[in-house]
């Protein structure tokens, strides 16, 4: 799909010659560049990662952690804006303390993501310094020009950085922060999901022995799994995520680990149980090829007699997918927003 906005940028990315910063996130998984050596990239998805490391970019896996870089120390950064406001506004607060005076802030995006507000919310920080130009009917471009002098009241980043108690119910207090999915609320699907794990266990011919939380976001599946008292594996390719679902291992006595991977790309062993409240967004367009990518990921990762368990919305169609890969498909319960569909390799 195209990417008018970042398209944008390209040509910025090509001949950057100064110390530059390039702060790539999930909008850019179809991205294909040479890599320019004067170029840092800052990513938050390990799929990314891997294919910018691929490419020979130097590029480094965080949560957009910006610590190590020392104030004023930076020519240009180059952003195409994130789906999330807090990671839009915890982007700019930081180019705004990191880069040079004379440094630019070279930033894109599309007028129904807010792209318009985050340029007049940069101006003002960046002391009306700013170059903002409309590229086509729904895509701006700014460039942004660092002043001399210390920074005004920086954008609310919903204090980005730092995990913090987010959400709670009668078993688990849940730490998160901005960047995760659903990072403030317990998803419901997930919890209907764990409403109906009994019966999901029920159809298995033994108890399971191994865990998989397939795409774990803050852990939600993998805590209120563990009075099972089996080894749980939780993985997912945000860092964030995988920052808050460790925070949350740590504060409850989990069996189990937290492991960074691409839909469980990398991950040995066969489970007997896998869980999954699979995304089916890639940044700001659905991507059916998500639910694929993680039927795809259960299929490589479930043992003969296992079972992994599905929960998605209404619309998306699991079962068609799922019957190319799984002998049996079977919607167990739904409701008016969620299903809940049991997949095994055995008839």
């Amino acid at each position: 799909m195209a990417n008018i906005a970042f398209d944008l940028l390209i040509p910025h990315l090509q001949r950057a010659s100064g110390k530059t910063v390039w702060i790539a996130d999930e909008n850019l998984l179809n991205t294909r560049l040479s890599a320019n050596p004067a170029v840092t990239v800052i990513v938050n998805r390990f799929d990314l990662y891997n294919v910018l490391k691929q490419q020979d970019w130097n590029a480094h896996f965080s949560d957009f952690d910006f610590s190590e870089m020392a104030d004023n120390s930076i020519d240009s950064l180059i952003y195409r804006v994130s789906k999330e406001k807090p990671v839009v506004h915890h982007v700019i607060n930081q180019a705004r303390r990191v880069l040079k005076p004379g440094g630019q802030l070279l930033i894109a995006g599309d007028k129904g993501e807010g792209i318009k507000t985050y340029i007049d919310k940069a101006k003002k920080l960046f002391a009306g310094a700013c170059q903002a130009q409309k590229a086509s009917k729904d895509t701006w471009f700014a460039e942004l020009t660092c002043p001399d002098g210390a920074c005004s009241t920086p954008l609310d980043d919903k204090n980005y950085t730092s995990l913090r108690p987010e959400a709670q119910d009668e078993h688990f207090e849940y730490w998160s922060k901005p960047g995760v999915y659903g990072w403030n609320k317990i998803d419901k699907g997930s919890a209907y999901l764990m409403e109906h794990l009994d019966a999901f266990l029920m159809t298995m011919p033994e108890p399971p022995q191994q865990i998989l939380d397939l795409g774990c976001g803050y852990g939600y599946l993998s805590l209120n799994a563990s009075h099972l008292d089996i080894p749980i594996t939780a993985t997912d390719n945000n860092a964030a995520a995988i920052a808050a679902c460790e925070r949350n291992f740590d504060r409850y006595p989990i069996n189990g680990k937290v492991v960074t991977a691409d839909c469980g790309e990398g991950i040995s062993g066969k489970f007997d149980l896998i869980l999954c409240n699979p995304p089916f967004h890639a940044g700001f367009d659905v991507e059916g090829d998500l639910t694929d990518r993680f039927l795809q990921a259960a299929h490589d990762r479930l043992s003969y007699t296992g079972v992994a368990c599905f929960v998605t919305n209404l619309h998306i169609p699991l079962e068609r997918k799922a019957r190319q890969l799984f002998h049996q498909v079977e919607v167990i319960a739904s409701n008016s927003n969620f299903k809940l569909t049991r997949l095994t390799h055995r008839m």
